[in-house]
């Protein structure tokens, strides 16, 4: 929802790392400013980590109540933090999203569908999906106030960073109990 003056209104201001209650208290369909801490990693970071866990070793950081952003940044043009920063397609990541969950990842951000097991974790040690505009990518990358390359510099934009982000716009498309926004969507669409 936006005003005439383009003013995001939400319904609640959170903060990453998330908390338990966040987690619990969030609901698909809620619109969320969030701000604090969160990570990057597409596809090739996800592959990364798995095998790292794999082979018994550490991640480049630690997953519990951490949010990850789908995304590979543009570069950043002169004078700003980062590049136009939107989401990526959310089922790249599904054959690796299980895991992490089961570790501790509190919280997801991307775009469209997630399979099955991703929601059965999400809803068997809690977590939340939420969805950012792809079209505003621009406007995304104004929320983000640092980054920090992390692990994996050599896979360019889709190295893991640390952003900082203030009152970073998403939705909560599937909560931890497993209620799905674009089901709920669709059904209600189909209604009117």
């Amino acid at each position: 929802m936006f005003t005439t003056s383009y003013k995001i209104i939400m319904d609640r201001k959170i903060k990453a790392p998330l908390s338990v209650e966040d987690v619990n208290t969030l609901k698909a369909g809620d619109m969320v400013l969030l701000s604090g801490t969160i990570y990057t990693a597409r596809d090739a970071a996800h592959k990364k980590m798995i095998e790292l866990i794999q082979d018994g070793k550490p991640l480049p950081f630690d997953v519990k109540n951490q949010v990850i952003y789908y995304v590979g940044p543009c570069p950043a043009p002169e004078g700003m933090v980062i590049g136009s920063a939107g989401p990526t397609t959310s089922g790249r990541m599904d054959k690796y999203a299980p895991v992490l969950i089961e570790m501790g990842l509190a919280g997801m951000i991307g775009k469209g569908e997630r399979d099955k097991g991703v929601v059965n974790a999400m809803k068997k040690h809690g977590a939340v999906y939420f969805g950012a505009v792809g079209g505003a990518a621009a406007l995304i990358s104004k929320s983000i106030k640092s980054q920090e390359i992390v692990a994996f510099e050599e896979l360019g934009t889709e190295a893991v960073r640390r952003l900082e982000v203030v009152d970073f716009p998403v939705i909560v498309v599937i909560d931890r109990f497993g209620n799905n926004l674009y089901e709920t969507g669709r059904e209600q669409y189909a209604k009117n």
